[in-house]
């Protein structure tokens, strides 16, 4: 599956730390992340990343297009809800294309270990409910 891994800067050694607990389950995917996410993740795991822009300079868009275009299987995003990003529009748009796509999305790491454990076991088989190959 393709993952997208997003992080505000004050949530991304949050992220750093969850992909670490949960590498053996990262390692069996395409990871995809905005600029210095996507750079800190590769520096700090060993795991390959494809790397987008940042997300102010059009990281989130780029993700939002890949899930456009059916490219996209899950999103983490680790959202920093206390401090106001000057690209919140862009962010919204994203969130709003995970639902319109019906692509599962956490913003926290509650959500995201129930999505990451739900991968493990194989559970997340949306896009064949969606295209009814069930």
């Amino acid at each position: 599956m393709n993952i997208a891994l997003i992080a505000h800067d004050k949530k991304k050694d949050d992220l750093i730390r969850f992909v670490l607990a949960y590498q053996p389950i990262f390692e069996q995917h395409s990871l995809f992340a905005t600029g210095t996410t996507g750079t800190r993740i590769t520096t700090e795991t060993g795991l390959p990343v494809h790397r987008f822009r940042s997300g102010p300079l059009g990281g989130d868009q780029e993700i939002g297009a890949y899930i456009a275009n059916d490219k996209m299987d899950l999103v983490l995003f680790f959202r920093d809800p206390l401090t106001a990003q000057p690209h919140e529009p862009d962010v919204s748009a994203l969130i709003r294309l995970c639902d319109v796509y019906c692509v599962p999305l956490a913003t926290n790491m509650g959500s995201a270990e129930v999505l990451v454990k739900g991968l493990e076991r194989g559970d997340i088989e949306w896009r064949s409910i969606i295209n009814g190959n069930e």
